[in-house]
């Protein structure tokens, strides 16, 4: 069965679309999708004045990296003070503003073949969990999820529990024929 764009989006990304998380990735292929570039510039569009940016992180080979993300959430969420302080071991400049630091990401993604370590912090997950992981080596987490847990697990069920519903949500309206546009603006 071939899923449309708007479908994979909704899955993958309807946390940060509905302003619950500051960010998710996805990847995409680009056989499946040879008009990408096209469509990313009319989400753009339609979801700027939502507050939604839509950044190709990494042309990686046959597939795109897109960062769906809400620029003002994730910079207040990246300068929380253990974020801040874990990037800055992983060498990103304290002064450095979003921009920045999603290209300083970016260039990590294609050049390791893995995600690094940070990543976890631009998509939102607590800053005790990604240094938990950094230094169990994602080993020992109390609970895996959308990501491994090593503080609050409590906290983190309830906020699986909402993004799962959210995604629920969106995927249903779009099963009856809906559009992310039509969701969006309806909401």
């Amino acid at each position: 069965m071939e899923r449309t764009l708007d479908q994979i989006l909704a899955y993958h990304c309807a946390p940060a679309l509905a302003g619950l998380k500051p960010s998710n990735l996805v990847s995409l292929s680009r056989e499946e999708f040879p008009d990408l570039e096209e469509r990313l510039e009319e989400y753009r569009r339609l979801f700027a004045p939502r507050g939604v940016a839509f950044r190709t992180m990494c042309g990686c080979g046959r597939n795109v990296l897109l960062l769906v993300y809400r620029p003002a959430e994730l910079e207040r969420t990246l300068r929380a003070p253990l974020s801040a302080a874990l990037l800055k071991k992983d060498g990103y400049g304290a002064g450095d503003d979003l921009g920045a630091m999603l290209d300083r990401l970016g260039r990590r993604l294609r050049a390791e073949g893995d995600f690094p370590h940070e990543i976890g912090l631009f998509l939102g997950y607590p800053p005790e969990d990604v240094a938990g992981f950094q230094r169990h080596r994602g080993r020992n987490c109390k609970l895996c999820g959308h990501w491994k847990v090593y503080s609050d697990v409590e906290r983190a069920k309830a906020l699986f529990r909402r993004y799962d519903r959210c995604r629920e949500h969106l995927c249903a309206r779009l099963a009856m024929g809906m559009t992310l546009g039509q969701v969006f603006r309806a909401a």
